[in-house]
């Protein structure tokens, strides 16, 4: 099945995560029987009314006992609600703006003016592509250097005007090629980190899906950060991680449980401020719920900080990520 660019809804049929496969054909099996309990006119509530409590305690079961690899997978599932889809849920007279002024538009990187119910808004986040030819034009959700200048450039021009940012985090990290290296792609991800500590406006993270590396902090830093429930955040992935420690990519389930990289982890750590809430199966089976449930958290969390003086918001900034992290001196 082929997506148009921004499609979104209720879509999960035709792909299928080994363990969402009971909870599919239970479905399936009450829709079949409400389907033939109308066309033949034979009354079957008792019987639907029972698998669906089947139903919803296998749902329960199955979810309240995901392994951090299967965050992983829920994560990526090509259903899942990217970047536009979001916005395009979420606000309305959304004004997308291109390039970073210096060499190209990178597609992987999508921002612009936007509307909360009203409240102007600047959104920058990764965005991925749906079939083939997207996913090679977004590269994947994989930013050249232009792609963080052009987010930089968003930035500057968000606090000209005293529009507060939203950013929307889902990127299996920075492309690594050559190309990317030699126009600076270190070079881009740290500038964006210190500038957008001194960006006088408010920023609130919003980590929709992936959220890997140096790729993701490149426009993560912000006053409160907040992740979906099934989204993952971590120095690297848990691929990239097995390559190193084991040399073999397939041990990446294992390397998932020892970066401790899902929502709850996160929050543990006190990296993140808050978990939202997915729709029952995660938000690939309801794009609608999903951006309702991101649509209250960044309009609370801009009422908040919106009554915050800009120095103190600046100060507040710093000592979030002061505070992340331990040492020891010897």
């Amino acid at each position: 099945m082929i997506f148009d660019r921004e499609d979104n809804g209720n879509m999960h049929n035709g792909i299928q995560l080994d363990f969402e496969r009971p909870i599919i054909e239970l479905e399936k099996k009450i829709s079949d029987m409400k389907d033939f309990s109308m066309g033949e006119n034979i009354e079957l509530q008792h019987e639907i009314e029972s698998l669906q409590k089947k139903l919803d305690h296998l749902r329960d079961e199955i979810y309240s006992n995901l392994t951090r690899w299967q965050k992983v997978q829920l994560s990526r599932h090509p259903r899942r609600p990217y970047t536009l889809d979001y916005i395009k849920l979420i606000s309305t007279d959304f004004i997308e703006l291109h390039g970073d002024r210096y060499f190209a538009d990178d597609k992987a990187v999508v921002g612009g003016f936007g509307r909360i119910d009203g409240r102007p808004v600047m959104f920058v986040g990764q965005q991925k592509g749906r079939d083939t030819k997207q996913k090679l034009e977004r590269n994947f959700g994989m930013a050249h250097p232009e792609g963080y200048r052009k987010a930089r450039r968003l930035f500057y021009l968000a606090e000209k005007f005293n529009i507060p940012i939203v950013i929307l985090i889902d990127t299996p990290g920075a492309y690594p090629g050559i190309g990317a290296e030699e126009r600076g792609q270190a070079e881009a991800i740290a500038r964006n980190i210190w500038v957008m500590f001194q960006i006088k406006v408010p920023i609130v993270v919003v980590i929709i899906g992936e959220g890997a590396s140096g790729g993701a902090l490149g426009i993560g830093i912000g006053d409160k950060v907040v992740m979906l429930e099934y989204a993952w955040y971590s120095v690297i992935s848990p691929e990239g991680c097995a390559a190193i420690l084991w040399r073999d990519a397939a041990n990446a389930p294992l390397a998932a449980e020892a970066l401790k990289l899902t929502a709850p982890d996160l929050m543990e750590l006190g990296i993140i401020d808050k978990i939202l809430p997915e729709p029952p199966n995660g938000a690939h089976r309801d794009h609608a719920a999903a951006a309702h449930t991101v649509k209250k958290e960044i309009l609370a969390t801009l009422d908040e900080l919106s009554k915050e003086n800009v120095e103190n918001l600046l100060k507040k900034r710093l000592e979030k990520y002061r505070r992340m992290g331990e040492y020891r001196e010897l």
